[in-house]
């Protein structure tokens, strides 16, 4: 087993290989860094674009398959929010708001 280096946020969130926020529940998708520098800089990068961004550099032992062993956030994504709101606002029935609309006829 080697030491990789990956970025993580306030909310345990991981930076992926898809350039966004991932949960860690699959590691695959985590963005693993070779060098603590390299991880610093991108976490300058992104903090730049997000102010709000509180995060920091960490050093994961990987497996067998090179994966880092990381503990998974229990904070839902941003976009998995996002996506809940949506499908929420398109089906009301989700939320037991059936009826709730009203019409007027004169």
């Amino acid at each position: 087993m080697s030491e990789v280096f990956v970025v993580r946020n306030q909310l345990g969130h991981y930076w992926g290989k898809s350039k966004s926020w991932v949960d860690g529940r699959d590691a695959r998708q985590v963005a693993r860094l070779k060098h603590h520098d390299e991880g610093v800089n991108l976490l300058f990068e992104l903090s730049s674009k997000d102010v709000a961004l509180r995060g920091e550099v960490v050093a994961a032992q990987t497996d067998e398959r090179g994966e880092p062993a990381i503990e998974a956030s229990h904070h839902p994504l941003p976009d998995a929010e996002q996506d809940l709101l949506t499908e929420t606002e398109q089906n009301p029935s989700a939320t037991g708001q059936i009826g709730a609309e009203t019409t007027t006829t004169r």
